[in-house]
């Protein structure tokens, strides 16, 4: 079995309007939801094999937080542009191409690809994935490359107000 995590990143910040997309920087509520987030994973003994994240300072200071919290070496973090510029089918290449060694991995990127993608792995359908909201997919294929339509059942869905 595989387990893949979809992390949409935390709050971000709009205060710089010259700032670009790319380098816009976690907000003061993106800082609080996204270790509370990464404690939850860390009490549900959550600890990824891989963790692959859109390069955008958002999602890569995210995905810091969570690797710290949850013992994940930061410097072993893969940051892939196609979660910042791509689409459903960029990330279904991206987990199609995970070692089968790595039984669990985890994504960070954005909305609306991270909603998309988890609807079309599991065929559940959810509105709207929020700011650090995680999502849960267990895989009952034996290796990543099976990835696709409906291959996943959604686990769970946890996001920072169900534990504020």
């Amino acid at each position: 079995m595989k387990t893949l995590y979809l992390v949409r990143h935390a709050k971000s910040s709009w205060e710089n309007a010259l700032q670009s997309d790319f380098d816009r920087p976690l907000n003061e509520r993106g800082l609080k939801s996204a270790p509370l987030m990464a404690e939850l994973l860390k009490e549900k003994n959550v600890t990824p094999d891989i963790i692959v994240s859109s390069p955008a300072n958002r999602a890569t200071t995210t995905a810091g937080i969570f690797a710290g919290i949850l013992g994940y070496p930061e410097e072993k973090i893969v940051q892939n542009m196609e979660i910042y510029t791509g689409g459903s089918s960029a990330l279904l290449q991206i987990v199609r191409s995970l070692p089968d060694d790595c039984t669990s991995a985890a994504l960070f990127g954005h909305n609306p690809v991270m909603t998309d993608f988890s609807n079309f792995l599991t065929g559940k359908h959810l509105d709207n994935m929020v700011t650090c909201g995680v999502v849960r997919i267990d895989m009952d294929n034996c290796s990543w490359k099976d990835a696709g339509e409906r291959s996943g059942t959604l686990a769970w869905y946890e996001y920072p107000k169900k534990r504020e």
